[in-house]
């Protein structure tokens, strides 16, 4: 192989490792909040309203409610990153 293939080949190779660097997904999603949840009332798929329900020590719950009859069709708990601080 002479030289100017090889250095081609090179820098190919070095793009491409930095193209799979710089398009790695991020790691997870942080909160995913449902904008539409199955009802069984409704029978049927419909919008949700997120309302505050408990705040626990591990973070807070959340309750989804439909848009339509307001039957309770799920709960979420956003884990808090640092512990809440209790003041007595």
């Amino acid at each position: 192989m002479d030289k100017g293939n090889d250095m081609n080949l090179q820098n190919f190779i070095r793009s491409s490792e930095r193209a799979v660097r710089e398009s790695e997904e991020p790691e997870t999603f942080q909160n995913m909040n449902a904008t539409a949840l199955y009802c069984p009332r409704c029978k049927e798929a419909v919008p949700v309203r997120k309302h505050l329900l408990l705040i626990l020590p591990e973070g807070e719950k959340y309750e989804y409610r439909c848009a339509f009859c307001a039957e309770s069709v799920g709960t979420q708990i956003n884990r808090q990153e640092r512990p809440a601080t209790l003041i007595l």
